[in-house]
């Protein structure tokens, strides 16, 4: 299928080939009919795109600080690679889209095939929707006026958050698209509506829907003429829809506004606040996001999980549907917009009028009869190997990690899998793959592939590792291999019956510091570990925050440290007890005892500053000290011959993956024996138990 995407190194817009998606739990799938270009947002990210580096830095200083940060943890040169690589990935383009149900995931209700339905969709031919980011569309309203129900939502819920009451003088500054729609809703529920903008084209179009305009000339004081058309009171709200650098729109609202005014910011502008024009008439200012409660939170949009009606009454996909039912009884009238219609094949037109400011709004028509397939072919590749690996997953740590050092190594990758198709499309054409998929079936049924690389989230791992091995697949999966003992079982009785090959990525025992301590340790003397991990919050909207996917950081992140403690003392945990400071399961001190008398101490901490070393490992054995330092510095005390040593940051992924491409090519065993993998996942999950019930667990 075709969709548009962006590249945020240069603003290039390219139209490509990707697989279909294939529908899943709490999603629609939908076929594309129609899908609304925003002028302003998309123009906002194409002119991010094409400017330079110093202009990029400019527009996101939060970004750059955390870019100083993770030079001071990480190195220079892995943080230019990780800027680069964010750089360098595209992004999918459009967010209004206007289709037909096609398949309906597990655990929906409310769709049916066949539906109508607006969604956040992307300008794809295929698209793949959480079922609380669509809603159906009412019979008497086309399908392209639907497709402007998103931007009328973002209008909308900036409109909830000012509260107008009937009778208000409310001041809309910005009247593109969204401000057009926010005051003709605005007028709709009773307000005296002024619309304010530099264009006389849009003051026009706002005339015609019985809005007063005052198109603004940089030499009219615009906040005196509103004060004085309010009688001198001053508006009651004001709501931002522009897009500008200025601060002097903000300063105007405030000066326009009446005593205890509220403004809402809907657009982007610059945000420098005079507190005495704030504070002389208690203004309240608030910043409105999105389309209404439930975006950007991680449980409502991939979860499903609706807040109940009687606390939340408006959620995004509410606003979804108040924006169409304004449409459907006349209410909302964006016909007069005359969106021109252009074929997604001739999209840079679209964008040609964005680039002129010609179009208030344009709209991409689909060919509904196209037909679509899960696999796409990238680069021809005619000589069939039975060395053949795959990839599932095409999220960061796959294309930045996992396929750079299989390239290197001279792996034979024949596919990548993902599950929207958009980011294998974009890893295999950067990296000569000849096929992406998100049909995993295509993966299972080649006989040419020998062995599978799981890349993908933490509860899928155990499930996707037993399918590959009754598909005759040896694997390799991202840690952890199992986020519940039911699952590790199954796995281990699937090894038990196939005799297949599995390698999990607990890469820091194959780091090159960590194999010189292992060398001066030796493998006979009982020893104490101590390993500290300055961990870092996780973002609030991150899937790692999810139990039920990621099975918590304990289970995720701190079986690394457990597998690095097993591998130093050559030896098998007993048992494992977890503390946790107060009100936190994240930072945490896991005791463990090993088979063969040794101790180790994992304090895991998300509390810490992110300047400090993110890793530090301590041993102590036999009147002797290692202490390494972030994977850069290794220390020795009481070792004759040795006293420190130095590298660049190597966490041991690049020999593990060198590793395994030679077990593949010329035979041989497991990296790590798989009872010490059974025993750290084992280990790891008990942890979370001992957490749970303040005791020590044996494995």
């Amino acid at each position: 299928m075709k969709q548009i995407i962006q590249h945020l190194n240069s603003g290039e817009t390219s139209l490509i080939d990707v697989p279909a998606p294939m529908v899943k739990e709490g999603h629609l799938l939908i076929q594309s009919v129609c899908s609304l270009v925003s002028a302003g947002t998309e123009r906002m990210l194409i002119d991010f795109g094409r400017a330079n580096w110093i202009n990029k830095a400019r527009q996101q200083p939060e970004k750059v600080k955390a870019v100083f940060d993770k030079i001071k943890t990480d190195g220079l040169l892995p943080t230019i690679d990780a800027v680069k690589s964010k750089i360098n990935k595209p992004i999918p383009l459009g967010y209004c889209n206007t289709g037909i149900v096609i398949g309906v995931g597990d655990k929906v209700s409310g769709f049916k095939i066949g539906d109508r339905v607006a969604s956040n969709g992307p300008h794809a031919e295929i698209v793949l929707v959480p079922q609380n980011l669509c809603a159906k569309i009412p019979d008497h309203v086309d399908d392209e006026s639907a497709s402007f129900t998103v931007v009328g939502a973002v209008a909308l819920q900036g409109i909830r958050l000012i509260q107008p009451g009937f009778g208000e003088t409310v001041v809309v500054i910005g009247l593109g698209l969204i401000g057009q729609i926010t005051a003709q809703l605005l007028k709709a529920n009773g307000c005296r509506v002024i619309g304010i903008d530099m264009d006389q084209a849009k003051c026009t179009l706002a005339e015609q829907a019985g809005i007063i305009s005052i198109c603004n000339k940089s030499e009219e004081n615009i906040a005196a003429i509103i004060v004085e058309m309010t009688g001198n009171v001053g508006a009651d709200a004001v709501l931002i829809t522009a897009s500008s650098k200025q601060n002097e729109i903000i300063a105007d609202a405030a000066k326009m506004s009446r005593k205890r005014g509220r403004i809402v910011l809907v657009g982007v502008i610059g945000l420098y606040l005079n507190r005495a024009d704030f504070y002389e008439k208690e203004l309240t200012f608030q910043v409105s996001c999105s389309y209404g409660p439930g975006r950007y939170d991680f449980d409502y949009e991939k979860n499903s999980r609706d807040y109940p009606i009687g606390f939340v009454r408006w959620t995004a996909q509410r606003n979804f549907e108040a924006v169409l039912h304004a449409m459907s009884t006349g209410q909302l009238d964006v016909q007069q917009f005359n969106p021109e219609k252009i074929k997604l094949s001739e999209f840079s037109k679209a964008y040609d009028a964005i680039a002129g400011n010609r179009n208030l709004a344009s709209i991409f028509t689909y060919d509904l009869s196209l037909k679509h397939t899960h696999t796409i072919v990238v680069k021809e590749n005619t000589v069939a190997k039975s060395d053949a690996v795959a990839i599932i997953g095409a999220g960061n740590f796959a294309s930045k990690v996992i396929v750079p050092l299989l390239k290197n190594a001279k792996a034979n990758i024949q596919m990548i899998a993902s599950e929207n198709g958009l980011s294998a499309a974009q890893v295999a054409r950067q990296n000569d793959i000849p096929v992406a998929a998100t049909n995993l079936e295509s993966i299972w049924d080649d006989k040419n592939i020998g062995t599978v690389f799981i890349a993908t989230q933490h509860n899928t791992h155990a499930d996707l590792c037993i399918k590959a091995m009754q598909s005759g697949k040896d694997v390799f999966v991202e840690k952890p291999l199992a986020i519940t003992v039911e699952q590790l079982d199954a796995v281990r009785n699937e090894i038990e019956k196939s005799g297949h090959i599995i390698d999990v990525g607990f890469n820091r025992r194959h780091a090159p510091l960590a194999q010189k301590m292992k060398h001066l340790l030796g493998d006979h003397s009982a020893m104490n570990i101590v390993i500290t991990v300055n961990a870092g919050k996780i973002p609030a909207n991150n899937w790692l925050n999810d139990i039920a996917i990621c099975g918590g950081r304990i289970i995720g992140e701190v079986c690394h440290f457990i597998d690095l403690a097993s591998f130093l003392c050559s030896s098998e945990v007993t048992s494992v007890c977890t503390n946790a400071m107060a009100d936190s399961d994240e930072d945490v001190t896991i005791l463990l005892r090993f088979n063969k008398g040794s101790s180790a101490a994992i304090n895991y901490f998300c509390n810490g500053n992110k300047s400090y070393d993110k890793e530090r490992i301590e041993v102590y054995s036999q009147g002797r000290t290692l202490v390494l330092e972030n994977w850069k510095r290794l220390t020795g005390f009481g070792f004759k011959g040795f006293t420190s040593s130095s590298a660049s940051q190597d966490k041991g992924h690049a020999l593990q993956f060198n590793s395994l491409v030679k077990r593949i090519k010329n035979g041989g065993s497991s990296l790590i024996p798989f009872s010490s993998i059974y025993n750290t996942t084992k280990t790891a999950i008990a942890a979370t138990e001992s957490l749970r019930e303040n005791r020590w667990v044996s494995i």
